[in-house]
């Protein structure tokens, strides 16, 4: 599996200038990693964000920066997002949801959602969303006076869980939650399984090394984890250590890999660090340390590199 970085530059916003995905008819799973970043706010990898399709259904878990952006490239309109699943509070998992929310409810082809933007997310996604409709009180005030908008469109059905179980079931999707341990004061945390038509695919959440992801990742056609890295120098540094303490090493993930078996591991919020004088480690650093725990296939996940689940895993590398 390639674990090259393609530069794909900014986000292009035209949808006569995008390339097209190829998509197989017999499959209609399908995995798209919006964005692969982390805090860090870089171009070629936007805040963390991955789109499920399964069937007529498209769900996203968590919306980073720029996420809408990402949607429109694969020509997925922000309004057509049927559930917005999160993974835990940080301002790099929710930055993009008002973007997500707002841009969604506007005319096509934007995807002029007529329903309640449907959120489902542990406890603190009702204070979130809540704050949100607050602050943009005033923008959606205007829109319903003066563009005629829909306001059942803008409207928030949020549903909220405190423990891991299944949290989602329509239509021959199941999503199931299951709590991560991403700092003892980072609670609620959590990741999701998706099981589809005999297929799963798993995505971790941002976690330490953890059992439960191994648990649930057991067996899965695709298992998604997030991976954090530094140079040696800068493991000397207090602030790097408590992010390496919050997230999983190349290491760790690469055991998780070996004991959950999936057809396919993939790298998201893939976290690599520098400064002036320590170089930021390479993608064949990341995958060299993985190698060491895991030998199974790999992919460092790129933001818009797809998966298509049926028999076989397929991925597609995005060419703009």
């Amino acid at each position: 599996m390639r674990g090259s970085l393609l530069a794909i530059g900014t986000a292009c916003l035209l949808f006569g200038m995008l390339f097209t995905i190829e998509v197989r008819a017999d499959s209609d799973f399908k995995v798209t990693l919006i964005g692969t970043g982390s805090p860090i706010p870089r171009p070629d990898r936007f805040g963390p964000s991955t789109l499920f399709e399964a069937g007529d259904q498209k769900f996203l878990i968590d919306a980073g920066r720029g996420a809408p952006v990402r949607l429109w490239q694969v020509r997925v309109p922000p309004g057509k997002i049927d559930v917005l699943f999160l993974t835990h509070y940080h301002s790099d998992h929710t930055s993009g949801i008002p973007d997500l929310w707002l841009t969604g409810w506007l005319p096509p082809p934007f995807g002029q959602r007529k329903t309640p933007f449907h959120v489902i997310g542990p406890t603190g996604a009702k204070v979130l969303m809540e704050n949100l409709e607050r602050a943009y009180a005033l923008d959606i005030k205007i829109r319903i006076d003066d563009e005629k908008l829909p306001p059942e469109g803008i409207a928030v059905r949020v549903e909220e869980f405190d423990k891991e179980g299944v949290v989602y079931e329509k239509s021959g999707v199941k999503i199931t939650a299951f709590e991560v341990s991403h700092g003892d004061a980072i609670k609620p945390a959590f990741g999701y399984r998706i099981d589809y038509k005999g297929h799963s695919a798993v995505i971790s959440g941002d976690t330490r090394f953890n059992q439960n992801v191994i648990k649930y990742g057991a067996g899965a056609d695709l298992l998604i984890h997030e991976v954090a890295m530094a140079p040696p120098a800068l493991m000397q540094m207090p602030a790097i250590q408590r992010i390496i303490a919050h997230h999983t090493t190349p290491k760790e993930a690469g055991i998780v890999f070996t004991r959950a078996r999936p057809k396919l591991a993939v790298y998201t919020h893939v976290a690599l660090f520098s400064n002036e004088s320590s170089a930021e480690p390479t993608l064949n650093d990341l995958v060299a340390e993985t190698r060491q725990t895991y030998s199974g296939p790999l992919e460092v996940g790129e933001d818009l590199t797809s998966f298509e689940i049926g028999d076989t895993v397929t991925v597609h590398h995005f060419k703009p």
